[in-house]
């Protein structure tokens, strides 16, 4: 395999948008380095240069390399498009809705969203979308109240009539 393959040929107005992106604060930093690259490659710098001043290997630049020949700046553009928002299954929200309802087995006076995670076998981040969506604060139920204290129902009846 030959150390250079071959000059990149650039239009000035692709020479003049690559130099913006290179330059750029703002763009992510993906797109900076693509430019770079593409712009060493018209310049005339081998692979093993841009290797060592990118930090780029070889068949990064040769991939970049062949996006942009057959797609112009337009393939120079990331792919990943990032991954899909999560959703509950309706049964999944159900069961989150119905046990944030209920009070802990535990014996203490109100669920966390760790401790209900953990208690219907889905992760923390699962249970704080579901309350958020269904506006439900378990740990701000204001009807329940817990004590291991025997005559505690006659003196809660005494104090709220």
């Amino acid at each position: 395999m030959a150390d250079n393959q071959g000059l990149l040929e650039l239009s000035d107005e692709q020479r003049e948008e690559l130099r913006g992106w290179a330059q750029s604060r703002s763009l992510p930093a993906g797109y900076v380095f693509r430019a770079r690259l593409i712009l060493a490659l018209a310049e005339g710098l081998t692979y093993r240069q841009i290797e060592r001043t990118l930090g780029a290997s070889a068949p990064t630049v040769s991939k970049w390399k062949i996006r942009f020949e057959e797609q112009g700046i337009e393939g120079l553009q990331g792919r990943h498009q990032g991954s899909k928002p999560r959703r509950a299954t309706p049964a999944v929200q159900g069961r989150v809705i119905r046990r944030a309802q209920q009070k802990p087995s535990d014996g203490s006076t109100h669920w966390s969203c760790r401790k209900l995670a953990k208690e219907l076998g889905v992760s923390k981040s699962t249970v704080q979308r579901i309350l958020a969506q269904t506006k439900l604060r378990p740990h701000r139920l204001e009807s329940y109240m817990a004590s291991n204290d025997p005559e505690f129902e006659s003196k809660a009846a005494d104090i709220s009539t």
